[in-house]
């Protein structure tokens, strides 16, 4: 009896100890503390390069680093200084762009920098009733688009060719369905990848959708994701690794239904999407970001192929995880909560920026 008792608790040890040795072997990433410059709350981040990185958030607060970090120097911007600035696209350490938000039609802007945020341009000036701007990605220094909530049935997205002005794409786009719209929680609700290739994420309607362009915003195609969407859920973050694979990610912002956090991958350039193994967060998730520069600008791509299909997920104060393998499998990171964006240049130069003006360096591998 006594060696058929020891045989059972060796069999239940050994497979115990091969885990616990896998989770030790798997590397984890290196989570470096850097003071931001401000206590205003980031909410976006876009990373140049490993050097040169743009955060943006609360009460018109940028900053910017050109050392990976080490210091940033934060700023406001002049003329809206009482907006949020949710979404910055870094260029280099002289030029950047960011998108503000607030409560009147009039809040919603896009400012410009070409001298590393000392001055700032305002290139567009919403002035349509009920628009909201979530988001905007380039795919190149002077092309990219802005993604609205849709107004009466349509999108009143904006595109720019030059870098300077803004054209509506609202003709274009397609059909909304009711109540159809983006989440400016990360601005990461679209992703530019390759010389005209962009997917946006929906929610807050019946269905969740992603609507994909190939030809820069000229014709658009509606594909319906696996989430739950009402008002306040859907997809909430998206990003592609090349033109067929990428991954979204949502949830709910009702704090009733905290276990609808869930990621889904496509392999076929967006037409479908399969849910994958349910994240370890909660809540919604508002930022995603493979482990290479995701903001666009494919200049400035990591190719490690170590890390090609990694990513990280923030969910507010619902944590965040990180996958090897676009979701077959997560791992929690560790006391890591309140941040809502994340990006990287590369797997060893990424960040994550949230609550109260936090940032947090992260690196995968050895340095």
């Amino acid at each position: 009896m006594t060696k058929r008792v020891s045989a059972c608790l060796l069999l239940i040890i050994l497979p115990l100890a091969t885990l616990a040795a896998q989770e030790r072997s798997r590397p984890q990433p290196t989570l470096t503390p850097q003071n931001s410059g401000t206590t205003n709350s980031l909410i976006a981040v876009s990373p140049v390069n490993d050097r040169v990185v743009w955060a943006s958030g609360r009460n018109g607060t940028f900053t910017v680093t050109t050392d990976g970090g080490d210091t940033w120097r934060a700023g406001t911007v002049k003329g809206a200084e009482s907006l949020e600035l949710r979404d910055v696209q870094g260029i280099s350490d002289k030029i950047a762009y960011v998108l503000s938000v607030g409560k009147d039609a009039g809040d919603f802007r896009i400012y410009k920098t070409d001298d590393g945020g000392a001055t700032w341009t305002m290139q567009f000036h919403n002035q349509l009733a009920g628009a909201f701007y979530d988001c905007f990605a380039f795919w190149t220094p002077e092309r990219g688009m802005a993604v609205s909530d849709s107004v009466n049935g349509v999108f009143p997205d904006l595109r720019t060719t030059d870098g300077k002005t803004w054209e509506s794409l609202s003709k274009q786009m397609p059909a909304a369905l009711q109540g159809e719209g983006s989440f400016a929680s990360s601005g990461t609700c679209v992703a530019a990848q390759g010389k005209n290739n962009t997917w946006i994420t929906t929610g807050n309607a019946p269905t969740s959708r992603v609507l994909a362009t190939r030809d820069g915003g000229k014709t658009w195609t509606a594909y319906v994701t696996p989430f739950a969407s009402s008002s306040g859920a859907g997809a909430f973050s998206v990003a592609f690794r090349d033109a067929q694979n990428g991954m979204i990610g949502g949830g709910d912002l009702n704090p009733k239904n905290t276990d609808r956090a869930a990621t889904a991958v496509s392999h076929d350039g967006g037409k479908t999407w399969t849910a994958t193994a349910a994240p370890p967060v909660t809540g919604a998730i508002f930022g995603l970001s493979y482990l290479r520069n995701t903001t666009g600008l494919d200049e400035h791509r990591g190719a490690d192929k170590n890390y090609e299909r990694a990513v990280v997920i923030t969910a507010n104060t619902g944590g965040a995880a990180w996958s090897p393998d676009e979701g077959n499998t997560w791992y929690a990171l560790k006391d890591v909560s309140g941040y809502w964006g994340v990006a990287f240049a590369d797997s060893k130069a990424g960040w994550l920026v949230g609550t109260k003006g936090r940032i947090l360096k992260a690196t995968f591998g050895r340095e």
